[in-house]
């Protein structure tokens, strides 16, 4: 028959029933009317009939089961009972879909972030065939403009290629800046990636040329925000950094970029540099890496051959675009780079870099999580289980087979664990955004696309069947092992055998060693961000604001004259100026030479070079040590004088007092005079609280040749330091009108290093909590179902004289027992995973005692918690009431 009949025959049992009655009628019918002609009476040949006929409820299953699918009719109606069951219990039900729930959205939100920055692919033209240039080491992947032009002239080697450079862009035409982030791209960008405009056009090739028109593409949610959505948007003029642009076209929402994390609003052709960069011109410098080249292999050629190709190239290229300035050491090892390619279908991320092992580790423990929930879940149902003995006895006895005893039970399981992920996939949506707002760093907000795909899908229901299949069929067997005759000679009561309580047992101990180790890790990792954030970083990050100055022309400014200004603010204490902030994103650094001195290698010679005002070490609380501060005498004219931090003096002098000597800085070919030292200032961090001490330079600001372009200004305050911010810009708006100006402060900066830290401890201590709680209500549930099953046992007890303080003992004495149990497990996993969290703990080893007791001592609490209440409740056991159940 076919299967199109077999379901139209499910989908109508009733109708099929019917027929098959009329059918099996008719048959008995003409039978007796050939006994009857025959000679036998009426009754007598329906009774023969009937009997020739045979077993018509049998012949009747039969030929359904012939007629539809009865595995699915048997699926339907264990569905029915399963949900009759349910709804009878609703209290069970809530729980386990709850639990599961918490379980499986956690790890399908921690999937989520997962297949958004490591396993997505770029929504853009077959992202399998796109190939990231790169040096032979595969690790420098950014090149200059020089050989991009030089690759690019090479164009029978492979096809499509085009080359990015990520960059912010502020939008705003005067004070405080609104920076959005964008991309310079060449004319292959868009037809290479095959993303096409859904209103202008996109950049072309024809616009890749020097001296090109400044227009730009934009976003679709930049041309929400500033235009409205409007279509005229096109060949408007927008801002960027100061310099008009004309919007060309606007892009489809689903492209954000080649950089998985970050959404791209602002596309700029590489050749209108030199107009948003005021005539700086980076197209030709050759020591400026700021380029990322991208190629797809030419048809019937290989990535290994493409890379093979351009490796072979390499040398002319090398050669065609070798920085002159550089000296002849870098020279020569400029010349022997060579290059290759990567596959790069998921596209570049920062945050894969800095967050894959940190979501790895939040996988395992949200791993551990679902473990203890199904657990807790496998303990009900077999407390459930044993309250459906009698029924499953009465089923057995009736000639149900066992099979179909483990079908039902495993179908509630399924059930349960469906309604969980269903539930756990909101969950999930609601903590994969939570998340993604601790991954920004560096003043960027993190964005990804976290929409649900295959992927999830497919991962969140595979979690879902194991997890079912996990907690359901302990329950299951136990309940197929039921002997019929025991239990109907109970007469309702339980009969639970040893191994099912034994089984209930040892799932609250694994439980109880799950959350030991999930305990011990969020501990450790609370103490390492306990550890950053106190830890003095040779500065005092509170009550300071930063204020970001770009100027976007030529026009001198008095920073002398702004910084008088901004010490007349009401509740400012100190300001100064300074070239680099700690935890900032700006930099400048050197090599430092002096007489005596013999690094190991550049490294050890490589230090960070502040140009500071008088004032900067007051203003962010770094400490002066030996020698004299910066002063208004350290001008320009005046000898050039450095401070220097405890690690550049030990560095470069040993033991020799510092004051007063002398030492170089060499950038390149250059190398400035000599400066003296004339002060020594306590160490500090520059990039990262995590980073080690690095050697850094303080000089005058005021020293500099050149003009000033860019600026700090630092305000140490008494009041709040949001509260200068107008003030700030009222100055800046009369000194300097069109400069660019960020605000921060500088406890943000440092909290912004910390994400990732944070992320981890706070994700970590969450799901250390909620495993806490599961293993609190798997031992209460259990405790409590305990002294229910020994109720008469108690009662004989108490009877017999047993005090209740007895009766205290042993039901706190067994809790104990299993928790001591669960808490040695735990110990021996926790020795092994907590290796996995060594590289992210700062200032304590993965064996940390005080965690580790810590640990111990919460769990032994938590268990006499959870036994407090049932041991109460037995120790008040009226001894006559549980005897006359008996």
């Amino acid at each position: 028959m076919a299967w199109f009949d077999r379901l139209r025959n499910l989908l109508h049992s009733n109708r099929h029933s019917t027929a098959l009655d009329r059918e099996i009628a008719f048959h008995l019918a003409e039978r007796a009317d050939h006994l009857t002609a025959s000679g036998l009476s009426d009754d007598a040949a329906r009774a023969e009939a009937t009997r020739r006929f045979g077993n018509r409820t049998g012949l009747k299953e039969r030929t359904r089961d012939a007629d539809t699918f009865a595995w699915l009719d048997a699926l339907i109606a264990d569905l029915r009972l399963t949900l009759r069951g349910l709804r009878a219990n609703r209290g069970f039900a809530l729980v386990a879909v709850i639990s599961l729930a918490l379980g499986i959205g956690a790890n399908t939100a921690i999937f989520s972030l997962i297949n958004a920055v490591m396993l997505r692919s770029l929504p853009v033209r077959h992202p399998e065939t796109l190939l990231q240039v790169a040096m032979s080491n595969g690790q420098d992947n950014t090149f200059t403009n020089p050989l991009w032009e030089e690759i690019r002239r090479h164009n029978d080697l492979f096809q499509g290629p085009f080359a990015y450079g990520q960059d912010r862009f502020n939008l705003a035409t005067g004070g405080e800046a609104r920076n959005v982030s964008g991309e310079w791209v060449s004319g292959g960008y868009f037809s290479s990636l095959g993303v096409p405009a859904i209103l202008g056009r996109t950049i072309a090739l024809s616009d890749d040329i020097r001296g090109c028109a400044p227009i730009a593409v934009i976003s679709y949610g930049l041309w929400q925000t500033e235009f409205g959505g409007a279509r005229s948007a096109i060949g408007k003029t927008l801002t960027v950094n100061s310099h008009p642009f004309t919007v060309a076209g606007v892009l489809d929402p689903s492209f954000f970029g080649m950089t998985v994390g970050r959404q791209s609003q602002l596309y700029l052709p590489i050749c209108s540099e030199p107009i948003v960069d005021g005539g700086q011109d980076g197209l030709d410098g050759r020591s400026n890496w700021w380029l990322n080249i991208m190629v797809r292999p030419v048809a019937g050629a290989t990535a290994a051959q493409t890379g093979a190709r351009l490796a072979a190239l390499a040398p002319s290229i090398m050669t065609a675009t070798l920085p002159s300035d550089w000296p002849p050491d870098l020279q020569s090892s400029y010349l022997k780079r060579t290059l290759t390619v990567t596959p790069e279908a998921n596209g570049f991320s920062s945050l894969r870099l800095q967050y894959a092992g940190a979501l790895r580790v939040l996988m395992v423990v949200v791993a551990l999580v679902l473990l203890i929930a199904c657990a807790n879940v496998a303990n009900l149902l077999l407390a459930r289980a044993t309250v459906r003995q009698h029924e499953a006895a009465i089923r057995l006895a009736l000639g149900a087979g066992r099979a179909r005893l483990i079908r039902q039970m495993l179908t509630e399981a399924m059930l349960l664990s469906l309604a969980g992920a269903a539930l756990g996939v909101i969950f999930a949506g609601w903590g994969a955004n939570l998340i993604t707002s601790f991954l920004s760093a560096g003043g960027s907000t993190a964005w990804l696309a976290l929409g649900i795909d295959w992927r999830v899908l497919a991962f969140t229901t595979a979690v879902a069947l194991v997890s079912g299949a996990c907690f359901g069929l302990a329950p299951a067997w136990q309940s197929a092992r039921t002997d019929p005759q025991a239990a109907l000679k109970a007469h309702g009561r339980s009969v639970v055998g040893r191994g099912r309580r034994q089984a209930g047992w040892v799932l609250v101990a694994g439980q109880v060693a799950l959350s030991f180790v999930l305990l011990t890790s969020a501990g450790l990792l609370l103490g390492s961000f306990r550890n950053l954030t106190t830890r003095h970083a040779g500065f005092q990050r509170s009550g300071v604001l930063l204020m970001q100055a770009d100027l976007v022309d030529d026009t001198p400014v008095s920073t002398d004259a702004i910084l008088e200004r901004m010490r007349a603010l009401p509740g400012v204490r100190s300001a100064a100026l300074s070239s680099m902030t700690p935890m900032g994103s700006r930099g400048e650094n050197g090599l430092l030479s002096a007489d005596g001195f013999h690094p190991a290698n550049k490294m050890d010679a490589l230090a960070w070079v502040n140009r500071v005002s008088p004032g900067y070490f007051a203003t962010v609380g770094t400490r002066l040590l030996r020698g004299r501060d910066i002063g208004p005498g350290d001008g320009a004219g005046s000898s050039s004088v450095a401070l220097i931090t405890e690690t550049v003096a030990r560095r470069l002098f040993g033991t020799l007092d510092p004051i007063g000597r002398q030492f170089r800085r060499s950038m390149g070919n250059n190398t400035n005079p000599q400066f003296e030292v004339v002060g020594v200032v306590e160490d500090s961090k520059f990039r990262s609280l995590r980073d080690s001490v690095g050697m850094v330079i303080y000089i005058p600001a005021a020293q500099r040749g050149s003009p000033v372009k860019n600026f700090n200004i630092e305000l140490r305050s008494d009041i709040p330091p949001g509260a200068l911010v107008n003030g700030m810009k009222s100055i800046m708006a009369d000194m300097a009108p069109t400069a660019s100006l960020e605000f921060s402060t500088l406890e943000e900066l440092v909290a912004r290093s910390l994400s990732r830290d944070r992320l981890l401890a706070t994700l970590a201590t969450f799901f250390g909590g909620l495993a806490l709680l599961l293993a609190l209500i798997g031992l209460y549930g259990t405790m409590a179902y305990q002294v229910a099953r020994r109720r008469n046992e108690i009662g004989i007890r108490i009877a017999l004289g047993a005090a209740s303080r007895r009766v205290v003992r042993m039901v706190l004495g067994e809790v104990s027992r299993v928790v001591v149990a669960g808490i040695v497990g735990g110990v021996a996993l926790a020795l092994v995973a907590t290796r996995f969290i060594a590289s992210f703990l700062f200032g304590l080893t993965a064996n940390d005692p005080t965690t580790w007791v810590g640990a111990i001592a919460v769990l032994l609490l938590v268990g006499l918690v959870a036994a407090a209440i049932p041991a109460r409740r037995a120790s008040r056991m009226n001894p006559m009431a549980a005897l006359r159940e008996e």
